[in-house]
Formats: structure tokens, C-alpha cells, sequence
């Protein structure tokens, strides 16, 4: 497994077995679009079959952004029916691609809305100290539904809620972030890929039965709350969202400036 083609870049250590997985659209502040979504879901589905890679970094290229969540100008095609709607990013992370090989996700710069979909199924997070969380579903007219109840399994209640419902007016530093559990290691600046690495290298020292089988209990810890939570979001995004034209104006009307805690 060598360099991938657009938009995400994958390479593969044999001798220490990990693979770097590598958000690539640094211009789009990494957003992803529906190539890119393909692309991971390739990515994890080629990672289950390949024996010499035992865990896996997810990281993004740039300082500004890990992701900025589904690009903005990505056209998503819908079934004309209120029961098959089709969310983009569903589907593409790794536990929802059957990849029970540990995932440490290594966070620089903005992590935000979508780019949860990708957190929430790592198994641990690395961040830098510049990197930042925030959610803007709900200034723009739009319900998090899938986020949420992704954000609620990693992180305490009331900052989960916080994180969704503030918007864009504040965003979660990393040191609060290490400070809630969301992350667990807070390097030093530029330090996150390495520090992902190395624990993923340690990991991936460990016979692979066991260290999958722990990747696959510790899911199961709270894979029915999440499916109890996906079930509902469909509904709640549909009663809750503004119409695109409308979430669209929102979005120009954004004003610049936030609160970080």
C-alpha cells in the first residue's frame, strides 16, 4: 500500500506495522467530498486484509485543520423518499468499515462537524496544543444528529451537549479537551503525528488476536447506544434541518470571531 490518489494519502511502515492514514485536501482545510469518502472506505476495507499492518494513525495534512467535515460544495444525491435519506459521511469510518485494528487519530488544527464521524470511531486521540473542537450544526439551521450521539460516548454529558449546541460561537482547546478525556495525550507543538505513531507502534508490537479482540470489546461497550442514537437521527435531521437555501444564507452571514475555553 503505497500513496493514494486524490485527496487522501495512505503509507504503510512493514516493519513496524503501522499505516499512516492522511487526510490530503489541506487547501479545503481537508473537508470531505464524496471522493474522499470512497477513498476511506477503500482505505479500511483494503486495511482488514492486509496481515502486516497492526494499527493505524489517522491524522490530516496542514497545520490549519485535521477536518473541517463534508465539503460545502459537495453535491449529494438524495432518493426522492423522506425514508432513504442518504448521509455522506455514514459510512466512512473505520468500525463502520469493520476494521477492528486500533485507529489513533492525531489532531491538528480545527476538528469540526463531520470530522466527528471519523473521531468517534478512533480508539484514542492525540492532539496537538493548537488543535480546536467545535460543532456548527446548529448556527447554520441544521440539527447534529449522527455527531452527537458520537460525541456523547467519548465525552461527559454536559460538554457534549455544549460542544453541539454552542455553534460556532466557541470552540473546545485542547487542553480542555485533554482536560475532559477527549483527548489523552497533549504533545508538544507539531508533536501529534509522531506521538500517535509511537503508541501505535507499541500497539502494534502486541500479538494482533488479542489487541483486535480488545479494539472489538471496548466497541462493544457502546455500539448499541450509538445504533439506538442513528436510528433516530434520520428523523431528527429531517424535522430539524432549515432548508439548504436557507442554511446556505446562514452560512455567508457567519460573523467571524469565537470564545475558546
Amino acid at each position: 500500500m503505497g500513496a493514494g490518489v486524490r485527496g487522501l494519502r495512505v503509507t504503510a511502515d512493514k516493519d513496524t506495522g503501522v499505516a499512516v492514514v492522511t487526510l490530503d485536501r489541506p487547501h479545503r482545510l481537508n473537508a470531505i467530498d464524496l471522493e474522499m469518502r470512497d477513498e476511506l472506505v477503500a482505505a479500511w476495507r483494503e486495511l482488514r486484509f492486509d496481515d502486516s499492518i497492526r494499527a493505524v494513525v489517522l491524522t490530516g495534512a496542514g497545520e490549519r485543520a485535521f477536518c473541517t467535515g463534508l465539503d460545502r460544495d459537495a453535491e449529494v444525491p438524495q432518493p426522492n423518499s423522506p425514508y432513504m435519506a442518504d448521509d455522506p459521511l455514514l459510512r466512512a469510518g473505520p468500525k463502520s468499515n469493520d476494521l477492528w485494528k486500533p485507529v489513533v487519530a492525531a489532531v491538528n488544527g480545527m476538528a469540526c462537524g463531520g470530522a466527528f464521524y471519523l473521531l468517534g470511531e478512533s480508539d484514542f486521540l492525540v492532539a496537538d496544543p493548537a488543535a480546536t473542537f467545535f460543532d456548527p450544526h446548529t448556527t447554520y439551521g441544521m440539527v447534529s444528529a449522527y455527531e452527537s450521539v458520537l460525541m456523547a460516548q467519548v465525552m461527559p454529558h454536559g460538554e457534549a451537549a455544549r460542544l453541539a449546541l454552542m455553534g460556532t460561537a466557541e470552540r473546545l482547546s485542547a487542553e480542555r479537551a485533554h482536560a475532559i478525556g477527549l483527548v489523552t495525550e497533549l504533545t508538544e507543538p507539531g508533536g501529534a503525528l509522531a506521538a500517535a505513531t509511537a503508541a501505535a507502534e507499541i500497539i502494534a508490537g502486541y500479538p494482533p488476536e488479542g489487541v483486535q479482540g480488545t479494539v472489538r470489546a471496548l466497541w462493544a461497550a457502546k455500539e448499541a447506544a450509538v445504533a439506538q442514537g442513528f436510528a433516530q437521527a434520520a428523523h431528527l435531521v429531517a424535522l430539524g434541518n432549515l432548508p439548504p437555501d436557507r442554511q446556505a444564507e446562514l452560512f455567508r452571514s457567519r460573523q467571524s470571531g469565537f470564545r475558546l475555553r
